[in-house]
This record gives structure tokens, sequence and C-alpha cells, in this order.
């Protein structure tokens, strides 16, 4: 059972140990939240490969505290101009592996510009340091990257450039064994020499499109060229005497303010933690909300999302009131994937990073791009192919995402800065993590720690099925089966449940940090 860290300076958390080390190596040799950020991001490219990488998406909640201001940053890509319906005549969907699911560019690799070019001190070759030197000497094979790699080892098999790297020797490497990625490594100083336009629309980017052509994919040059990220006003809500910060759709954030505001009408101190009553409204909830989110979450450049309507307070407790103790509501869920990596960083100026990043499904579509080393995303292959889906496939649209980094203020201060990995899992384990912290007083390590459940469809499960981890009492998961739940008992530390992180700053100022005992994460603060 990990326990929490408590830093008087700084703190990082992120789902792999070498990562926040990466982090804390750029805050001690003199550079910012979002110099160091922008290491841990690259860092996990690196050592967390089959979670996220330079083939992504990512999503940025950003304090700066000179400024005051809270802002967010999305860097997910765009479908290319050839990504129309007709692509995929005679299919019910897109694949969600292979080169057909790679129809969106990757945004993660612009965030990182953005971030520096805005608010960091350092250049983009100095924070990727720790990433290279890790890519091009090795590192000790993860726990988490094993185990994924045995699950998804005949798909790697499938791309020979793929197997090359994960598959070395054409079989799984032992846990802990040396991982080294030289093709990676090559990349990540190219970009450091030539920076982000090289990704773009430089060399880099020739190669990467060369080689996904040449397997029939869809992406062009023009679409690579054309790519950019943004800035914008993050959304806001409040939950009891705080304010709640998300990032704005195409991502999924407004469903953790609308699951908050629905519990702001039940008074959660009266409820006993960990009981029958405790579970049943958070899983009551969070249902509520997604069926909004699968009926309105889409780029809202092509679609108008009803927000304030949705974050509205007379919105919630109409939600509320049609939420039974007696019984579990029946609400579907669309399937998601769960491969992401969230991380989170506050610095001794007190500036603050909250991000989240992904290739969506482990390892993505499997497919790496020539000689780069750089594994593609499938996150395209959660578009419709249905005309009149509110996500449907057209070109230049962003797709619903799942990412979403989360911020809690108090007093007009950075609070708790958390998220999660887990696709469908995201809102429900940030609800958890927020709601134990502000609620009921745990401090961030033992709200990560306590059991975790997630409801709903997960990668293409057709089921409503509540997986809930064995560490519950047998009487609470009797109760919710008999008001209506599909409980299934799952591990006591399931990685089903995702894997999260949060950093608390208290009145004094020091910061707590906890990490996920179901990842390879580390807290590290001085």
């Amino acid at each position: 059972m990990k326990k929490v860290i408590v830093g008087t300076k700084s703190m990082v958390v992120s789902p792999h140990y070498l990562a926040s080390q990466a982090g804390e190596h750029i805050l001690e040799k003199g550079g910012n939240a979002f110099d160091a950020a922008v290491a841990v991001s690259a860092c996990l490219a690196v050592v967390y490969p089959h979670m996220t990488g330079l083939g992504g998406d990512s999503f940025w909640l950003t304090f700066q505290s000179a400024e005051k201001k809270v802002r967010a940053y999305n860097g997910s890509g765009r479908s290319g101009k050839n990504a129309t319906r007709d692509k995929y005549k005679g299919k019910d969907s897109i694949p969600f592996r292979g080169i057909e699911s790679v129809i969106t560019v990757p945004g993660m690799v612009d965030s990182w510009d953005a971030l520096l070019k805005e608010y960091g001190t350092m250049e983009l070759a100095e924070v990727l340091e720790p990433a290279i030197e890790y890519a091009e000497n090795g590192f000790p094979l993860s726990n988490d990257q094993w185990e994924n790699t045995v699950k998804n080892a005949e798909m790697l098999k499938e791309n020979h450039e793929t197997a090359a790297i994960f598959l070395p020797d054409g079989k799984v490497p032992d846990r802990f064994t040396r991982f080294v990625q030289t093709d990676i490594s090559n990349t990540l100083k190219q970009l450091g020499e030539k920076g982000r336009d090289d990704f773009y629309c430089g060399e880099l980017a020739e190669r990467i499109v060369a080689s996904l052509q040449d397997k029939g994919g869809l992406l062009t040059l023009a679409d690579f060229a054309e790519h950019s990220g943004e800035w914008s006003e993050p959304l806001t809500g409040t939950y009891r005497d705080y304010t709640m910060y998300q990032v704005p759709p195409n991502s999924q954030g407004f469903v953790g303010l609308m699951i908050l505001n629905i519990l702001e009408n039940f008074d959660l101190s009266e409820i006993q933690y960990g009981s029958y009553e405790y579970y049943h409204l958070l899983v009551e909830a969070i249902k509520r909300s997604f069926q909004d989110r699968n009926d309105y979450l889409t780029d809202p450049g092509f679609q108008d999302i009803p927000l304030a309507k949705l974050l509205s307070k007379s919105y919630a407790k109409e939600m509320a009131s049609l939420i039974s103790f007696a019984a579990a509501g029946d609400i579907t869920s669309r399937p998601v994937g769960s491969d992401t990596a969230h991380a989170a960083v506050v610095d001794k100026d007190g500036n603050a990073v909250s991000f989240i990043q992904s290739l969506y499904f482990e390892f993505g579509s499997g497919v790496v791009a020539g000689t780069t080393g750089i594994t593609m995303q499938n996150r395209g292959s959660f578009f419709s192919l249905d005309p009149a889906h509110v996500n449907t496939l057209e070109p230049k649209k962003r797709t619903f995402h799942t990412l979403m980094p989360a911020m809690a203020f108090k007093d007009d201060k950075p609070y708790v800065l958390y998220g999660t990995q887990g696709g469908e899992g995201q809102p429900q384990t940030q609800t958890l993590m927020i709601t134990r912290i502000l609620d009921y007083g745990m401090d961030p390590q033992t709200a990560i720690n306590e059991p975790r459940f997630v409801w709903g469809r997960t990668w293409g499960e057709k089921t409503q099925e509540l997986k809930i981890e064995s560490r519950v009492s047998q009487d609470v998961l009797e109760q919710l089966q008999k008001s209506g739940h599909l409980v299934n008992r799952v591990e006591a530390y399931d990685g089903i449940v995702g894997h999260a992180n949060a950093i608390l700053i208290d009145e004094q100022g020091y910061l707590y940090g906890g990490v996920d005992p179901r990842s390879d994460g580390a807290a590290v603060g001085r």
C-alpha cells in the first residue's frame, strides 16, 4: 500500500516513477512546472509506450501563478481530409486496430511546443533529455508494459516495425529487461534540434506520412501541416466551497462537472463512507451524466453542445430527483478504450499543470510509422459511421475524446490537481477521488488507495456491469446486486479501474502527492 508523499516546495506525480523523476530533475535544474510537465510527458512516451507516445493526443490545464488564471490547451488532432464514411463502405464501424484506424493527426508534439513557448523557461531539446536517455540507453521494462505486451502480443506481430520494437527476437521481453528504443531516441533528438515544425511540415512529417501511405493510410502531408492545437477557456463549476475546472469539448470533461452538480444535492456527510448508499449514489449520478455525454459530445465546431443547460444547477437537481436509493437506473453507455496516462506538476512558485495523454487503446493502432519509432494512435476509430450520429466521421473533425485532466481551487488558489487513466472510467475515478478528498477529508494517496469501481461498457464489452474491487464488503456487494446493479467482483487492486494521480496543496503550502498502487507510478516531492 502506497503512503502519501509530502513536499515543501514542489511535487510531481505520474504513472511511471522514471517519468516523475524526470520532472523533478528538470525542476532541480531550475525549470518551472511547465518545463517539467513537458519532460514528464516526453518521458512517459518512452517509458510507458503502451499507454502514450508521440503518435497520440493530449489535453492540458495550466495555472501560471503570476497571471492567476487557469487555461486549457487542446492537443487533439483532427481527421484527415480523405477520412470520409465512404472509405469504410461495407463496414459497420471503423476498425479499432491497423492502418484503417489511423485517421487523425497526432496533437501531442504541438502541445509541447505551445506550453514551452507560452510559459516555459527551457528549450525543447533540454526538456527532452531524460526521455532521450531512457530511449537510447534503455530502462527496466515495467510490470504494466509487460502485462499489456503479453495481452496484445498477437496484435503487435501484425506490423513488422511494431513487432521489432515491442517483441524483440519475436517474443515478449521479460519484466525489468533493459528496453531500448533506438528509433524513438533518434526521433526525439531530431525534434530537439529542429523543433515542432519538423513533426508537422518537415522531414520527419514526410517520413511518417510516407510510411502510413505505404500501408494504405489516409493521412496526408497537408493534414499534418494544417494541424494546430488551441488555447481556450476551461469549463468551470462549483462543488460545495470549491471551484472546479475541466477542459472543454471535444473532451468529456463536462461530465466530471455534471456528476458533482448532481452529488451536490445530497449531503454526503450523512452517508457513511463505503456503505451501500455511498457506492449506489455515485454510480447513479455517473449514469445520469453519461446519457447526456453520449447524446451530445463531439467536435463543437460541427455540432452545438448545450453546455449551459448541461452544467446548470437546476438541471442537476432535476437529474438528482430521478435517483432512487432502492433501485439501479437503466442507462446505456458506449464502450471506450482505456489507454491513457495522467500526470501533474506543481513548482515552488505555485505554477501548476494537470495533463493527460493517450494513444487510445493499448499500443494505439498497433502501427509504427516506419523507422521513426512512433506508434500511431487509433483515436479516430471512435468516430461513428452512422451519418445521423452526433460523432459521425467527417473530414477535419475532432472526435469525442475521453481525456479530461482536472483541477479544484480553494480560495482562488490551486487545491487539488487530479486525473486518471481509464477511458469510460475517467469521470468515475475522478469523482471517487475528489469526493473522498473534499467530502470525507482523505489525503490524495488514501483516496486513490481505497476500493474503486468502473461502471459500463469498456473495451467493447456489451454489458452494463458494475466492476467493483473485491475489497468492498460482501454485504455491500450483495445489496448492490439486489438493487439491480450487475455486480462483477474484480481483483483487490484491479487495473480495470484505472491509474490515478493527485496533488493536494494545503494552507501551509505543503504538497501532498498520491499515485496509484495499481500503476508503476511515483510521487516525487522536495
